[in-house]
């Protein structure tokens, strides 16, 4: 009776020791991998529903989505979780409240120790802090031109001014909110700039952008021109104020959005001044090139495959310049590209495989963004803009390089017969404006400073000095 005993009270045991166990492994675990010197954080979501656990992974620095694992399991203490979708495998083990494991993303194996609770973010040093020593008003206005949307916003007022200059901020590309939040640098740089600019006496307004936070519409598919038109929507909300001076409205657009501030000013005679920040002054073909060029110098990419990744990228943003339909876009660069990967070595063609590279360049193609930036020089818009103007780069910079960019900006612009144009490029200032050793986009998380001081004065400066 007794060994019986024992053997029902040991079925027990280990039956309640599963029991914890499972309630132990659901629930919210979080860790990071280390890339490149940079720290990315991992959130794995598990729970179960009747003998079936159920996970999801989210890196909340690249995205906010949540992606759902096709295999989730935990047998003695183990821990397996698979993401098809991104070759993802993780495993580890259960031991004293850590789950100590590897994170497996297509071969590429990294330590990853999960601790229970989610990721709390921190605010980097500059964020500011309320009460703010001005007004925040949450704003929306819409857009007659784009089927009525309605583009969700914040206008910030200083409080000891009466109609001060106001200026619309105009981010760069992709889907942005109203601080321009870079999500995988923890950096949100139209914030702090917003903050610095009120404190100094001009009034701001910043918005999500269409289809993106509290904005309706569709992001995807629209192009510089559709988010021009929203620029406009905000002038003209701007001009319904009594808070703001409506003759002294100013674009201040980042990298892409110093592109579309142009494209506004050029036909809208009303903008009294445009800043540019990092904006092009060049047509996205040679953006792109030499963004990636210099990209991957700065990572000791050989010479002779920067080359080649080059000459193929150069042949389908080509296609796109000379052609219109997408069918002959996509014929024309299949030619070339084939013509040019049969001059390649044996080597080099097994590493460049011809279906890889369709499918990965005539992405290009796919998107009615990209066809337009490609094809768009800004000349054509930069000639016409004859409000004052101040256009600053940082020396570091590996998106949109100065030497090429910023010295085309002021050859158009003075040939032009623009007579207040003002130029400057920041010494060891990167694209978003922070002090930076090398530039590269690697460095954006580690770096404590979201926007350099030196820069946001040189912005304010100038728009008071003329306003």
């Amino acid at each position: 009776m007794m060994s019986l005993v024992k053997w029902i009270i040991g079925l027990l045991l280990a039956f309640l020791s599963q029991i914890i166990n499972a309630q132990e492994i659901v629930g919210i675990w979080n860790g990071a991998i280390k890339v490149q010197g940079t720290e990315l954080p991992v959130i794995f979501k598990i729970k179960k529903e009747g003998n079936t656990y159920i996970s999801t992974l989210k890196s909340p620095k690249q995205s906010d989505q949540e992606l759902p694992a096709e295999k989730t399991t935990y047998v003695n203490q183990k821990l397996t979780i698979e993401v098809k979708a991104f070759k993802v495998m993780y495993e580890g083990v259960l031991e004293n409240h850590e789950v100590k494991g590897v994170f497996d993303q297509a071969g590429n194996k990294f330590p990853l120790n999960l601790k229970k609770g989610d990721v709390v973010t921190k605010g980097r040093p500059q964020d500011p802090k309320k009460p703010y020593p001005y007004k925040s008003i949450d704003i929306v206005f819409k857009n007659t031109e784009a089927s009525g949307i309605k583009l969700s916003g914040t206008l910030t007022l200083p409080k000891d001014k009466k109609k001060p200059p106001v200026v619309v901020l105009i981010s760069g590309s992709g889907p942005q909110d109203r601080n321009e939040e870079i999500k995988a640098a923890n950096h949100r740089p139209f914030l702090v700039l917003s903050d610095f600019l009120t404190r100094q006496g001009i009034a701001v307004l910043r918005y999500d952008e269409r289809g993106v936070a509290k904005s309706e519409g569709v992001f995807k598919g629209a192009t510089s021109v559709d988010f021009a038109s929203d620029v406009e929507a905000a002038i003209k909300f701007l001009k319904t104020r009594d808070d703001v001076d409506v003759n002294k409205i100013g674009l201040v657009g980042h990298s892409e959005g110093g592109f579309i501030a142009p494209i506004v000013a050029s036909k809208n005679k009303k903008v009294a001044f445009v800043v540019l920040l990092a904006g092009t002054g060049v047509d996205g073909k040679e953006v792109l090139l030499s963004q990636m060029k210099l990209d991957a110098e700065l990572k000791g990419v050989s010479p002779k495959i920067i080359e080649i990744n080059n000459r193929f990228t150069d042949i389908v943003l080509t296609s796109i310049q000379k052609e219109k339909d997408v069918a002959v876009m996509k014929m024309m660069s299949r030619e070339n590209m084939t013509a040019y990967h049969n001059t390649l070595d044996d080597s080099m063609k097994k590493v460049y495989s011809l279906g890889m590279l369709e499918q990965q360049l005539f992405e290009f193609i796919k998107d009615p963004w990209m066809r337009y930036f490609v094809r768009t020089d800004p000349k054509q818009f930069l000639s016409k803009v004859k409000t004052p103007i101040l256009a600053i780069s940082g020396s570091k910079d590996c998106q949109v390089i100065p030497d090429l960019n910023l010295t085309r900006i002021e050859s158009i612009l003075k040939k032009s017969g623009n007579k207040d144009v003002t130029i400057s490029e920041i010494e060891g200032l990167n694209h978003l404006f922070q002090t930076a050793k090398t530039g590269s986009e690697s460095e954006y998380p580690n770096i404590e400073e979201t926007f350099a001081p030196e820069a946001m004065q040189i912005i304010s400066k100038w728009i008071l000095k003329r306003f």
